[in-house]
């Protein structure tokens, strides 16, 4: 369709254009979770092609998937944006996460079908959900390991650190 192209470059543009409002700190908290949802919608697209579960009609580039400025957009930096609302209190983001995969599921779908960018093929809307809610729940997870595992030991490296400057 004619404005397709137009669709796509907005919807990866606008949530950058939010993303300003998010603040450094909070940014730099969740990129790693971030980068790990989009890599993951990335790999849950490859499989949806294989499987034909969903179809894209439209790209912004010949050789880039039409799923790219989805990942680039709406997943990475929405993601960080629930992460910052919810992160703490697990029903909150899964409620807030099921009320975005759902707009998507059952609004964005249809009108991206209309425009001819993208539609449903061998997958109904129900499954596409299960497909959130996997992806809901594992980048619930990857938060938790990061911040629980890997900043925590971070911060007691820079704790020791500080502690031996003190000692020495």
């Amino acid at each position: 369709m004619k404005y397709s192209k137009t669709l796509l470059s907005l919807t990866m543009i606008m949530p950058w254009v939010t993303a300003l409002l998010l603040g450094k700190k909070t940014f730099k908290l969740y990129l790693p979770a971030g980068i790990f949802i989009a890599l993951m919608v990335r790999l849950a697209n490859v499989v949806a092609k294989k499987r034909k579960w969903w179809w894209w009609y439209e790209t912004l580039h010949p050789r880039l998937s039409g799923v790219i400025p989805f990942m680039l957009g709406p997943f990475f930096v929405g993601s960080i944006w629930i992460l910052k609302w919810t992160y703490g209190k697990f029903f909150r983001y899964f409620v807030v996460n099921m009320l975005f995969d759902g707009m998507f599921t059952y609004v964005g779908v249809p009108i991206l079908t209309k425009f001819g960018v993208a539609s449903l093929v061998r997958m109904k809307k129900i499954q596409l959900m299960y497909v959130f809610i996997f992806l809901t729940l594992i980048l619930y997870a990857f938060q938790f390991l990061y911040e629980n595992f890997y900043l925590t030991k971070w911060r007691l490296i820079k704790m020791g650190k500080k502690f031996n400057k003190m000692q020495g």
